[in-house]
This record gives structure tokens, C-alpha cells and sequence, in this order.
């Protein structure tokens, strides 16, 4: 990267973080970018105040490198940053204005885009590598289309080689460079482009060259290639490779997201279909256990005949994410929608935001949020159910934890306890997968929640381990990390580190619907009840059709019981015990709520139902392992169970059930 004034004079900033803010607004261009964005991208690994005030800095520190300039290139407002138009020239404009009767300014292509600003920041890293294969894909796009024209042997070497700089896997262009050296009668120089095309495939695919390139060199070998044969063939998408040795040590699910479709929208909106796409696989690279595959890449299939099969051979992909954009008087209404391409195009998922259109960033900022939040668990539940089908015989420690979570979450014992030997099972197959880890310390958690282990203080400690084991592993895996910090919480007490934990999380994937909930759950449990109600909130916004929604909507019950609302928290643990009754710790809160009310009928009821689910809980076990730090939060909670009639200890509820147990013998 580099910048100079008209008059040659450097103007590149120093620092790292100034030059890749200059790269992120730059590369943005018409379009301003948000600063909370900037803030995202840069800064990911701290919280959201600390991250905007390093904001501030750097774009003081920008402007006064740019300062020489003498006119005001960045304009800043209290919400954006842009570059004025007409005060800067880009060379990767030039590039992605190239075409195939304009194609010199491919010549500015010399190794990767910004290659000295890697490793910023994992988020601004995951941005980068979407920008380079944008930049790279417009410029193949140029190149395929030169080897397609050019039949004379000169012409088609030069177009093969111009080919390669970009693409050094392109298989096109080494059969094309092997055909012209073969019509040029150099039939040595053509079988070592075979070699070369060799080593490059299996050094970037570890794959061996297709058989049509195989047969282009028996066929030089034999001196058979006449000179019409020199012509390349069709480049337009290249063969869908195998996957490399580490895409095959590591599983996941394959997305892409195509650019929406716009309909009968303004100019000024037009940016807001390439830029929602981009924001939305931004937010996606955030999920550890996706491969996402750019939109950009995409981008040549965005046209009006969007060809899914062309999609899935070209990049493999499983899921695929449009939609459309649609201005409906003073709103827009967009329509997005995921794709099954490994079941026949299916729809498996499609919502709908209508939203005033005056502040187009925000609005793309709010629906890629909620998009990339729903759409997670829809895809867990899409590879979890294709893994079922599977034998399970040589399952991998991935197909063995998406056996387990969906039957985490119906909290059957037996299925349950299945859940837990597939764990088990997982973490022994890969000692080094934190995901594997982090899920089997939630199970723990369930085990202990639902009275069902064995040896209670055991199954913590060993949940505390497998927690702390998957934060090392990696610690940027935004879910282990918030895991972590429940454990934390719930089963050591250690509240403080627990909200570290889960801000660490949020901060590296603001869109994770679990991390929202479970630093709700923590504050309720320290009693800063505004915050707990703040962040169940966000959650519920972000996934309001969570398939972990009998546990998470149940903090909203607690969160209600403490602020006194009883008949808020009624409502809500009638509501929420529905969606789960084998989820013992919805009832609990419900029911103090119920003692405060004096409905001691239906508490009754509700007791017999978490009997039935828990029948070893009374006031002293709660007493005994509550995470609640005040002591009028316990207080309270306390004296709603007992008015709701839950047996103090278990010597009394013995006694209670002990005329019953009799009259039945008799």
C-alpha cells in the first residue's frame, strides 16, 4: 500500500491500524462506511466503547497524514467516513474497470491485495481476503474471456501466462499454454508447462490435474496436436476441485451469499445489494465451523438468471443465501432466503424485514445482524439431520457432536445421555477440536441443571475442564468462549470472569444469539438486572425462533422474579415451560412468581410437573447452588418457593409423599 499527494509528495500514514482504516474506507468507496463498522473491523477482540474511542484516534492520526494533500479528502461525520469524490484515484478501480478490449490495467496486478496490512485484526483479515478475491475474480473474469478470443499460438501464451498471474490453479490456461507451445512445434516447453500445471495444482488443491489435462499431454506426447487445436476452450467456470488437505482435516458447511436482487429501487439504494450481501458474509466468517465463500465470488451469477447448479459445481457449496430488495412506497421491503443446493434447491428457510429506508448503513447493518443470527442454527440443523442419515460407523468427531446437539436440546434422559457418549467419543477422535469441547462441557452443564449426574461436584469440575480446555484451543471461537463463561457463572460462581468472557465473545461475533443470552443470565445473577433485561433483549431480537429458546427465554422469567414484576414472570414461565416441560429450571423461577401471587393452585400444578422432571428439588438444594450474588435477590427468590409450596428439605418431602406411598401399598 502506498499513497502520494499530485505532487509525489508520501502521504502514506505510519501506523498499521491508520493504514488499513485508509484501506477499509478506500476500497468502499461511493459507499461511506459506519464507524461502528470501522470499529468491528479493526478492533474486534476489545469491547464496543474501548473500540470506538481506538476509532478516534486513528482517524485523527489519518487526517493529519493526509493533511498535505491540501483539500479535505476524508469527510467524517458523527456516524460515517468516505473518501470525497473526485479527490482520489485507486488502482484497483483500474483493475475492475478492465475488459477484455481495455485489459492493460491488469498489469497492476503484482501478488495479493494490501499483503503488508495481514494480520491487523482476524475480522479486518476475514474483510481483506473478501476484497482480494473481489479484485481477483473481476480479473479472471477479464482473463477467461482473452483465452476464449485468442487462437494464434503467440497471442494465446501471452493470454494463458496473463491468466496464470492471477490464478495459478487455472487449468484452462495451462492447456492452453501446453496447446500454443505444442502448435509452435515446442513440444518440450509444453510438457513441462504440464509439470508446472502438476505442482501448482497439487501445491494450492493437493489434486492431480483433470483427466481432459491429462489427455492434452498424451495427445502432445504422441506429436498429435494439430494447430486448431491451440484454441483454449471455455473458461467461463472452472472445474470444481477437490478440497485441500486441511478443508478435509476440518468439516463444515459450505455458504455462499449471491447479491440481492433489486427491484424498482432507487439509484442512491443500488449500492445497498452488494454491500447487504458483503455485510451478510462477514457476519457468517464469524461462525468457526462455516466456510463461506465471498459474495463477490458470486457476484457473475447475480444476473437475472441465477443458475444454482452452475453455483454448487463451481464452489461446492451446500447453502446458499438471496434474495431480493424492494422499494413499497416509503419502505423497503427485503426478502431473504437460504437454499438447500445438496437437496434440490429447496427453501429451507426465508424472512421477511420491512424498514424505513432514510439510513440505508444502519438498516444493512440491522437486517445482516438478524439474517446471520437465524440462519446459524437453521444451518446446524440442516447438517445435523443429512449426518443422520449417515451410518455411524467412522464418524468424525464433527458428525459425532451434530449427532448430539439436537438431541441436547429435546432432553429426553436416554437421548440425552446418548448425546453425552457421542461427546465423549468426539473429544477422545480429535483432542485438538475446541468445538467438540465446548459442547460437551454445555452437556455437562444440562447433566448437573437437570439433577442427572451421578456425581454432581464430578460433572462440574469436569465441565469447568472441557470449558477451559476449548477457550485454549481457540480462542477466538466466540461460542466455546461464551460456554466458558456460563460455566463460569452457573457452576463456579465466578460471575466477573464470566462477563469477561462472554464480552470477549461478543466482541469477536456481535450476531451470536447464545452469547447475548448467557451474559444476560450472568448480570441477572450479579443483580444488575437493567443489563441482564438489555442483553435478553438482544438476543430476542437477533433469533426470536431460537431452537434454544425454552432454555434462553427462561432468563426473562428470572429477570422479571427479581425485579419484583410476579405477574410478568407468570406469564412468561407459563409461556416458556410449554416449549420444553423436561426443562427442570424454567419452573423454578415460575414458581416462586406464583407464591408471590398466592396461586397456589397452579403452583401446585407446576410443582408436580418439576417433580416429575426433578424430584429432588426443595429449598435447601436451591439455597445450596444458586449463582445469585445478592442476598436479597436469594431472599426473595427463596420465600416465593416456599409460599409456593416446595418442600424445604428432603427429609420433608419424603414425609410428604410418604401417607401416598403408604395408601398405595395398601
Amino acid at each position: 500500500m502506498d499513497a502520494w499527494t499530485v505532487a509525489s509528495q508520501r502521504v502514506l500514514p505510519s501506523g498499521r491500524k491508520t493504514r488499513a482504516l485508509l484501506a477499509i474506507v478506500a476500497l468502499s468507496r461511493p459507499r461511506p462506511v459506519l464507524r461502528g463498522r470501522l470499529a468491528e473491523l479493526l478492533w474486534s477482540r476489545r469491547l464496543e466503547e474501548q473500540a470506538r474511542a481506538s476509532l478516534r484516534q486513528e482517524i485523527h492520526r489519518l487526517l493529519d497524514a493526509l493533511s498535505p494533500v491540501g483539500v479535505e479528502v476524508l469527510h467524517v461525520t458523527r456516524d460515517h467516513l468516505s473518501l470525497r469524490p473526485g479527490t482520489v484515484w485507486l488502482d484497483v478501480d483500474e483493475v475492475m474497470q478492465a475488459s477484455s478490449e481495455h485489459p492493460a490495467s491488469l498489469a497492476l496486478l503484482d501478488g495479493d491485495l494490501l499483503e503488508d496490512l495481514d494480520g491487523v485484526d482476524p475480522a479486518f483479515d476475514a474483510w481483506l481476503a473478501g476484497e482480494r478475491e473481489r479484485v481477483r475474480d473481476r480479473a479472471r473474469t477479464v482473463a477467461e474471456s482473452l483465452l476464449r478470443q485468442d487462437t494464434d499460438p503467440d497471442a494465446a501464451i501471452q493470454a494463458a501466462q496473463r491468466m496464470l498471474q492471477i490464478d495459478r490453479a487455472h487449468e484452462g490456461a495451462w492447456r492452453a499454454l501446453m496447446r500454443a507451445h505444442a502448435a509452435r512445434g515446442e513440444h518440450g516447453m509444453a510438457i513441462e508447462a504440464y509439470e508446472r500445471c502438476r505442482a501448482a495444482l497439487d501445491d494450492m488443491l493437493d489434486v492431480a490435474p483433470s483427466p481432459e489435462t491429462q489427455a492434452a499431454l498424451q495427445a502432445i506426447r504422441g506429436r498429435s496436436v494439430p494447430r486448431s487445436e491451440a484454441e483454449p476452450p471455455a473458461a467461463d467456470v472452472p472445474p470444481r476441485p477437490e478440497p485441500r488437505k486441511e478443508h478435509r482435516a476440518r468439516s463444515g458447511a459450505r455458504v455462499g451469499v449471491l447479491p440481492m436482487q433489486l427491484i424498482g429501487t432507487t439509484e442512491e439504494e443500488a449500492h445497498l445489494a452488494p454491500g447487504l450481501a458483503e455485510e451478510i458474509t462477514t457476519a457468517l466468517a464469524r461462525f468457526r465451523w462455516m466456510f463461506v465463500v465471498s459474495s463477490n465470488s458470486l457476484a457473475r451469477f447475480a444476473g437475472d438468471h441465477r443458475d444454482e447448479a452452475a453455483i454448487r459445481d463451481a464452489f461446492g457449496l451446500d447453502l446458499l443465501l438471496d434474495g431480493t430488495i424492494q422499494r413499497v412506497g416509503a419502505r423497503l421491503r427485503i426478502t431473504v432466503r437460504l437454499l438447500d443446493l445438496q437437496d434440490g434447491n429447496q427453501v429451507v428457510w426465508a424472512r421477511r424485514f420491512d424498514r424505513q429506508s432514510n439510513d440505508l448503513l444502519s438498516l444493512q447493518d440491522e437486517i445482516a445482524a438478524e439474517v446471520v443470527a437465524q440462519i446459524d442454527p437453521e444451518i446446524l440443523r440442516i447438517e445435523a439431520s443429512r449426518i443422520a442419515r449417515r451410518p455411524a460407523t467412522d464418524a468424525t468427531a464433527y458428525d459425532l457432536v451434530l449427532r448430539a446437539i439436537p438431541l441436547i436440546g429435546r432432553l429426553e434422559r436416554g437421548p440425552f445421555m446418548q448425546a453425552g457418549e457421542y461427546l465423549e467419543r468426539a473429544v477422545a477422535l480429535e483432542p485438538e477440536d475446541a468445538t467438540a469441547f465446548a459442547w460437551y462441557a454445555y452437556w455437562q452443564m444440562f447433566l448437573v441443571g437437570q439433577d442427572w449426574a451421578d456425581d454432581p461436584r464430578a460433572a462440574m469440575e469436569l465441565a469447568g475442564d472441557l470449558a477451559e480446555r476449548a477457550i485454549v484451543l481457540d480462542p477466538y471461537d466466540a461460542r466455546a468462549l461464551t460456554i466458558a463463561g456460563h460455566v463460569r457463572a452457573f457452576m463456579n460462581r465466578r460471575l466477573r470472569e464470566a462477563v469477561s468472557l462472554h464480552d470477549r465473545a461478543l466482541s469477536l461475533n456481535p450476531n451470536l444469539p447464545m452469547a447475548w443470552a448467557l451474559s444476560a443470565i450472568a448480570f441477572a445473577y450479579m443483580g444488575d438486572l437493567t443489563e441482564a433485561e438489555r442483553r435478553a433483549n438482544r438476543y430476542r431480537r437477533l433469533s426470536p425462533l431460537d431452537p434454544h429458546a425454552f432454555f434462553f427465554d427462561g432468563f426473562f422469567v428470572l429477570i422479571h422474579l427479581l425485579k419484583r414484576e410476579h405477574e410478568a414472570a407468570a406469564s412468561a414461565g407459563r409461556a416458556v415451560s410449554q416449549m420444553n416441560p423436561g426443562f427442570s429450571a424454567t419452573y423454578k423461577p415460575y414458581l416462586a412468581a406464583l407464591g408471590h401471587l398466592g396461586r397456589h393452585e397452579e403452583a401446585r400444578d407446576v410443582l408436580r410437573r418439576l417433580e416429575r422432571v426433578e424430584p429432588g428439588f426443595t429449598v435447601a438444594r436451591f439455597i445450596a447452588t444458586t449463582p445469585l450474588e445478592r442476598a436479597s435477590d436469594r431472599e426473595h427468590y427463596v420465600e416465593g418457593l416456599r409460599r409456593a409450596g416446595v418442600p424445604e428439605t428432603a427429609r420433608e418431602r419424603e414425609r410428604r409423599h410418604a401417607p401416598a406411598t403408604h395408601n398405595a401399598a395398601e
